[in-house]
C-alpha cells in the first residue's frame, strides 16, 4: 500500500512562470536565477520536489536555470496514484519515443529551440543540458543545437525495451559524434551500478559513440537513498535517480559528491573565470 506524502507539494513560487512558444508548440517553462542558462529536465513522472531542489542547487551555483514542463504535475510529489498514469500516458505519447527502433524523440527539436532562447537572454559561452532519468539522453540531443555544450545525462532510461539503446536515429548518432570531436565536447553522466532502467549495457553503448568523450561515472547502489517518494519505491523499484529521489543530502555522501561534480563540470563549460579559479585551486 501507498505510504502518505510526508512531502508537500513544491508551489515554484520562486520561479517565474513562463509559456514558450517556440517550433509551433507552447510549453510552460520555469526560469530564476542569473547567469549562464542550464535546462534542467524532468525525470518522470514530472517536476517533483526533488527535480526542483537539484534545479535551485544549479540556480544558487550562479546559473540561469530553465525548467520545461513537458509531462505529470509541475510541482507534484511523486505518488503512484499520480505517477503510474502519467509514465503510461506519457510513453505513448508522440512527443516521446520510449521504445527501440523510434529513434530520437520529437521533443528533442523543442528542447533545443529552448537552448537557443536560452542562451540569447543569458549569455556566457553557451547553455548546459542536464537531463533525468526519462529525459536523460534529451541532453545529448540537444548537443545538436550549438548552443549546448555541457551535456549531463543522468540515468538515461530511453529506449525502455533495449538496455544497450540510445533513443537515437542512426542520422543524429553520426551527427553528434562529429559534433563531439568537432568542438571537443565531453558528457558527463551518472547511473547506479545496480539500475535496471539504466544498466552498464547502455554506458557501454555511450562509450562506444563517443569513445572517451563520454564520461560514465557509476555509483554503488548500497548509496540510494533506502526512502524515496513512493513513485520510486513501487514502481521504479530500484537505485536509479541519483541526484534526485535517491540523493542523500548528507555532506561527503556520494550522491552528493555526484551533485557537487556536475556544478563544478557546468561551471568549467559555462563560467571559465569560475573554472580557472577551481584549476588554480586544485
Amino acid at each position: 500500500m501507498e505510504s502518505e506524502n510526508p512531502t508537500p507539494d513544491d508551489t515554484l513560487a520562486d520561479f517565474d512562470q513562463r509559456v514558450i512558444s517556440l517550433e509551433g508548440d507552447d510549453k510552460t517553462v520555469y526560469v530564476a536565477g542569473r547567469g549562464p542558462a542550464v535546462i534542467v529536465m524532468p525525470e518522470m513522472p514530472g517536476i517533483s520536489p526533488d527535480v526542483l531542489r537539484f534545479a535551485r542547487w544549479v540556480r544558487d551555483a550562479g546559473f540561469t536555470v530553465y525548467v520545461p514542463s513537458l509531462f505529470g504535475v509541475d510541482g507534484a510529489y511523486p505518488t503512484v496514484e499520480l505517477g503510474g498514469p502519467i509514465s503510461r500516458k506519457t510513453c505513448i505519447s508522440k512527443e516521446f519515443r520510449a521504445f527501440a527502433g523510434g529513434g530520437t524523440s520529437p521533443v528533442a527539436v523543442w528542447l533545443r529551440a529552448l537552448a537557443r532562447l536560452a542562451h540569447t537572454e543569458s549569455g556566457g559561452p553557451g547553455v548546459g543540458a542536464v537531463g533525468m532519468c526519462f529525459t536523460g539522453n534529451f541532453a545529448l540531443t540537444m548537443t545538436l543545437e550549438p548552443a549546448v555544450i555541457a551535456p549531463v545525462l543522468n540515468h538515461p532510461s530511453l529506449p525502455l525495451d533495449d538496455p544497450a539503446g540510445l533513443e537515437l536515429s542512426p542520422e543524429d548518432a553520426t551527427a553528434i559524434a562529429e559534433r563531439f570531436e568537432r568542438d571537443d565536447l565531453r558528457a558527463l553522466a551518472y547511473r547506479f551500478d545496480n539500475d535496471k532502467w539504466c544498466t552498464g549495457q547502455r554506458f557501454a553503448a555511450y562509450t562506444q559513440l563517443l569513445g572517451d568523450r563520454f564520461d560514465g561515472r557509476v555509483l554503488s547502489g548500497e548509496h540510494a537513498n533506502p526512502t524515496p517518494p513512493p513513485f520510486f519505491a513501487d514502481i521504479v523499484q530500484t537505485p536509479h535517480s541519483v541526484v534526485t529521489a535517491h540523493l542523500v543530502d548528507e555532506e561527503g555522501h556520494p550522491t552528493l559528491e555526484a551533485r557537487d561534480e556536475i556544478l563544478a563540470y557546468l561551471h568549467d563549460r559555462l563560467d571559465p573565470a569560475v573554472g580557472v579559479r577551481r584549476a588554480q585551486d586544485a
